[in-house]
């Protein structure tokens, strides 16, 4: 009970992010029901654990979508059908080119969602093909394009040349199902 009266504080502290920090040039919309996928559930443990962060990406295999994730702690890696008549209905988005990180914050325990590419590659150069990996056991994030690192836990520039934060999507999460969009 004491943990997800954490979870609903930090959903309402992220409902006080400035709209201005709010990534908005490419369509984010992800629902996920962690109760249709318990744990073990890589996504599903990450909203309970503090610096844990998954990738999520999503593709269509044979008529049922697939959600990819690959964790930052260990880049392990978990494939998640949606099958449900829920899960089947919805239209997802997520982001410049499919992916999505959603995790909580060692810092501050709030969730947080960011978009998988490159913020400074996306505003300087355009186009999409600037993915982010994990670095140093998933506390840091990648692009091998600009050579910038950034600190997955409040995604700011850590290594590099200066430039702008991670991009970041709204996300909420009630204890049973996560959102994330624009």
């Amino acid at each position: 009970m004491k943990h997800r009266l954490t979870l609903l504080l930090c959903t309402l502290l992220m409902a006080c992010v400035g709209e201005e920090n709010i990534y908005r040039e490419y369509e984010c919309y992800f629902v996920f029901e962690t109760s249709l996928h318990p744990l073990p559930c890589q996504l599903t443990a990450t909203l309970s654990t503090n610096g844990q962060f998954v990738k999520v990406e999503t593709q269509m295999e044979q008529g049922v979508r697939h959600l990819k994730t690959i964790r930052n702690s260990d880049n392990a890696t978990e494939d998640i059908s949606l099958t449900t008549a829920s899960e089947k209905n919805r239209n997802y988005a997520f982001g410049a080119n499919n992916c999505i990180i959603v995790g909580i914050s060692s810092y501050d325990n709030v969730l947080v969602a960011y978009e998988g590419q490159c913020s400074n590659c996306l505003k300087e150069l355009g186009g999409r093909k600037y993915p982010l990996t994990w670095q140093n056991n998933g506390t840091f994030l990648h692009c091998d394009k600009c050579k910038r690192t950034y600190n997955v836990n409040n995604g700011v520039v850590t290594d590099g040349a200066s430039g702008i934060e991670l991009y970041r999507y709204k996300v909420a999460f009630d204890g049973t199902i996560l959102r994330v969009w624009n």
